[in-house]
């Protein structure tokens, strides 16, 4: 899965990458992006692309309880097709989620106890990328419309293997135009585009347990631990 990740570039940076117009300007630093934060998000129609914050966690528009959407940050690539809270806006409403690194928790035997070691994991070529999503509009008991979006996972690479069984979808930049495109709105169009990233694409570290505190944003957090 994928639980908490990165994105600390510049705003200028961001809309240059993505090709963008223009972009909010109370884009910040974040180095523990947790669920229910508000994040950058890139859309598609047919007037261009578009940038805007979304709340991370879909929350289906038919639900009644916002809550869902801490359970539903993630969306599997083995059922995002097949599951009746996925499998429409997988096929019309994808998104790019700008990042620039993730984290993970592997599971560490210690005698008798379980303990889970965080570790940061990013593209080792690449300072800027975008997670595969989709996104969904709910609207409140006030009639206010919130975005929400959702990052989709698939099997791990070589190296990711030995952290998790799974990781987030990242892009190669030449599928990200891809993915956007309104007119795929085929399964055999989509699918072919969730794949694992290459192996020995990534620089995978273990990290700080303070990663485990949402309020704590700190760049140490992306530090290797033994620095």
């Amino acid at each position: 899965m994928c639980g908490r990740y990165t994105l600390h570039q510049k705003v200028e940076d961001i809309a240059k990458r993505f090709n963008l117009a223009t972009i909010p300007t109370d884009i910040h630093e974040n180095y523990n992006v947790a669920p229910g934060q508000l994040m950058p998000v890139i859309t598609e129609d047919e007037s261009g692309r578009h940038l805007e914050l979304m709340k991370w966690g879909l929350v289906p528009s038919w639900s009644k309880d916002p809550s869902i959407g801490f359970r539903l940050i993630n969306a599997r690539d083995d059922t995002v097709f097949n599951k009746p809270v996925w499998r429409k806006i997988i096929l019309k409403q994808r998104a790019l989620i700008p990042a620039d690194g993730f984290y993970e928790w592997k599971r560490v035997v210690d005698g008798q106890k379980v303990q889970k070691q965080p570790y940061y994991i990013h593209p080792k070529q690449v300072n800027l990328f975008a997670f595969a999503g989709v996104w969904e509009t709910w609207k409140d008991a006030g009639g206010l419309d919130w975005k929400t979006y959702s990052i989709i996972t698939t099997r791990p690479n070589g190296e990711m293997a030995t952290v998790h069984d799974r990781m987030p979808v990242i892009l190669p930049s030449e599928d990200e135009a891809s993915w956007l495109e309104p007119w795929r709105t085929n399964r055999a169009d989509i699918e072919p585009l969730l794949l694992p990233y290459q192996d020995d694409g990534l620089e995978i570290f273990e990290v700080s347990g303070d990663v485990n505190t949402a309020r704590i944003n700190e760049e140490y957090l992306i530090y290797p631990l033994e620095s």
